[in-house]
């Protein structure tokens, strides 16, 4: 399977070295370049492109601003973001990335971005009922969406040194809200995650992680000593490297009472 693809981003040396890539890969064909989101969107909607490689920091319109404009198109090629920049991987999923992709990236890194597209367009061409395989065209219930609402497990997405590394549940000690970012707090790594945390508090098990404060979540079971705090709040300290303290809400004192029978 030979898949369209697009590369965009205003800088030249980019795009060569991202072409240069590309074609070390067997299941891409690079079909068009452009320089900014403008040129793009002309490009996308001349042809049925099936994978887009997209910058962040563009002239104009940015590449998230391009990712919005593109889900309202009747034809959407799956994108994955190339960048520099870490800090825009929460809003590059929000608009349907397929991955985002740090630079600068491993050929290994690239390939298994251009795999999850692979298996994603697998899955749609089989559901197609006009019989397109391989149709960049997506529904209200695409193969994301489907993948999204089937696979439930109990490791979490996050990065690390430019690298997506998944996180086992039982070592997460505690989530929690930095700047309008998400991180998660492991034994001794700080880690950011695209998700929100309702997100991670709706994916990871209940019976293990409290939500303490409106910008904490905490695994009960990393929880080392409880100590009374201001007018009925609490401070818990943690069993991570530094002995981290996360707070109690007085609005979630009282459940978490009830939950440890106190």
């Amino acid at each position: 399977m030979k898949l369209k693809a697009l590369i965009v981003d205003d800088e030249y040396p980019a795009r060569q070295e991202l072409r240069y890539a590309l074609n070390g890969t067997d299941n891409v064909e690079i079909v068009g370049e452009a320089t900014n989101a403008q040129e793009a969107l002309a490009l996308i909607k001349a042809l049925d492109y099936q994978i887009l490689f997209l910058d962040i920091s563009m002239p104009g319109m940015s590449g998230l601003e391009l990712g919005a404009v593109i889900q309202e198109l009747p034809r959407q090629p799956y994108i994955i973001f190339v960048t520099a920049f870490d800090e825009y991987a929460v809003s590059a999923f929000e608009v349907n990335a397929v991955d985002y992709i740090l630079k600068p990236f491993e050929p290994q890194r690239l390939q298994k971005a251009i795999d999850k597209v692979i298996k994603l367009t697998q899955e749609f061409a089989g559901t197609d009922s006009e019989g397109n395989a391989g149709s960049a065209k997506k529904t209200s219930r695409d193969p994301v969406q489907r993948h999204q609402e089937q696979i439930r497990f109990d490791r979490i997405p996050a990065e690390k040194q430019g690298k997506t590394i998944l996180v086992n549940e039982s070592d997460i000690v505690y989530a929690f809200t930095e700047q309008d970012y998400v991180y998660i707090k492991t034994y001794s790594d700080k880690l950011f995650t695209r998700f929100t945390l309702k997100e991670l508090e709706a994916r990871l098990n209940p019976n293990l992680f409290f939500r303490t404060h409106r910008c904490y979540l905490v695994n009960l079971h990393k929880v080392k000593e409880i100590v009374p705090f201001f007018n009925g709040a609490y401070n818990l300290t943690v069993e991570d490297k530094e002995r981290s303290e996360v707070p109690v809400s007085r609005a979630q004192a009282k459940k978490l009472r009830k939950i440890l029978g106190l």
